[in-house]
């Protein structure tokens, strides 16, 4: 009798930690936003690389109790990467994806099996968040009506006086007039939009 109580007692504790995963990735995902891409692959395609999808995602899921880590196993010929994707409550759920090692433009052995293993991280986490695919709109689906602050603007221009960036360069690149124009949005991102503009 006490082994059956302690077995429907786990199994409750089981599904209750199940539903608060669920509801969790489900208020995650209202808040996570289109991601801007930051990065051309070798095809000259446009997309945002781990680290500004890491940047955008990562304190979102945090808020709700949710986290996530990567195993990764290597055959001859094929990488796989396991994302777990776990609540505070102690459920989880696992993604995994496996592809070649990425041998193009000219990568040697180790940068193919690093290319494989960053796609397949950002993809597998993508998939256990349940996000869809979605095509790079230069921001236009980010609701442009609210301004940066001062402060972010002071931030801003402080980070490319430092880099010996060209503002005008950077407002071109950004597709603004000038640096009050910049939406709230790449706020989120600003650590890996300052690079020389030479």
């Amino acid at each position: 009798m006490v082994e059956k109580l302690m077995d429907l007692a786990e199994r409750q504790e089981r599904n209750m930690a199940k539903k608060a995963f669920d509801a969790a990735v489900a208020e995650a995902k209202k808040e996570i936003p289109v991601i801007r891409a930051n990065a051309t692959g070798h095809n000259e395609k446009r997309y945002a690389d781990q680290g500004a999808f890491a940047a955008v995602v990562d304190p979102i899921i945090a808020k709700h109790g949710l986290s996530y880590r990567y195993r990764a196993n290597q055959s001859v010929n094929m990488v796989e990467v396991t994302c777990v994707l776990s609540h505070r409550d102690g459920y989880s759920e696992e993604t995994t994806l496996s592809s070649t090692p990425d041998s193009s433009g000219g990568k040697n052995s180790i940068q193919a099996i690093g290319s494989a293993l960053t796609y397949l991280q950002r993809y597998s986490l993508k998939l256990a968040l349940g996000l869809a695919a979605s095509k790079d709109d230069d921001g236009k689906s980010v609701d442009a009506s609210e301004p940066i602050s001062q402060e972010q603007l002071e931030e801003i221009r402080a980070k490319l006086d430092a880099s010996g960036s060209d503002i005008e360069r950077f407002c071109k690149y950004m597709k603004i007039e000038a640096l009050p124009d910049i939406w709230m949005y790449y706020c989120y991102n600003a650590e890996y939009l300052f690079f020389p503009f030479c």
